[in-house]
């Protein structure tokens, strides 16, 4: 699986939350206890922009309903959200993100 370049890891340190193009995908990026994670853009239950949640530690707030997602698994933690949202894997070379995409997705 191809690493896909997004943006730098100085912008998602500065807002906590940031989308990107990932390969064909748009994913959000977190920054939480000193590392980096990322999910799909679009929440499970409500098709609301993740990228427009609240984050606290490790846990990002869907805008529409206020349920909440684990970042680091994807398992949906409060309701109404029952289904996990996908996460992708990350990495920082020479101070940008990079996430791990399927084949399918670049």
């Amino acid at each position: 699986m191809p690493w896909i370049k997004t943006i730098e890891a100085a912008t998602v340190e500065s807002e906590e939350i940031a989308a990107a193009q990932a390969g064909k995908d748009w994913v959000v990026l977190y920054a939480a206890d000193g590392g980096f994670y990322a999910s799909a853009v679009l929440c499970s239950h409500g098709q609301a922009s993740l990228a427009d949640g609240y984050l606290e530690d490790f846990l990002i707030e869907c805008p529409l309903h206020q349920g909440t997602f684990d970042i680091r698994t994807g398992e949906p933690v409060d309701p109404p959200c029952t289904e996990p949202v996908r996460v992708y894997p990350t990495k920082v070379e020479d101070g940008f993100i990079y996430v791990e995409v399927e084949e399918n997705e670049t």
